[in-house]
């Protein structure tokens, strides 16, 4: 099992990508929260909103996972972020194995 970690500029964006990836059954699930965003772009710090998406699958569907995103994302230069997960219950990846293709 891996969480992929990715960031969106809107709700609308978030929640239409995220139930994209769900029936392609490329993510088990995903939990989104709305956060302050400080970074650096074009030379500057920038101050945004935006919605932190943890979505979480299996190691198998990284590749496909990361082409949709990027595919997709709405950002030029989008976060895709792969955590690797060394320990989960086991009834919670039973489950994430069975809803994922």
């Amino acid at each position: 099992m891996i969480l992929v970690y990715t960031t969106f500029p809107d709700w609308e964006s978030a929640e239409r990508i995220v139930k994209e990836l769900l029936e392609k059954k490329l993510v088990a699930c995903a939990n989104l929260r709305e956060h302050k965003a400080f970074y650096w772009w074009e030379g500057k710090i920038e101050e945004d909103t935006e919605v932190g998406a943890i979505l979480k699958t299996k190691v198998e569907l990284w590749d496909e996972l990361k082409r949709e995103l990027k595919e997709k994302h709405p950002y030029t230069v989008p976060a895709i972020i792969r955590i690797d997960v060394d320990t989960v219950n086991k009834e919670y990846l039973k489950w994430l194995l069975e809803v994922t293709k």
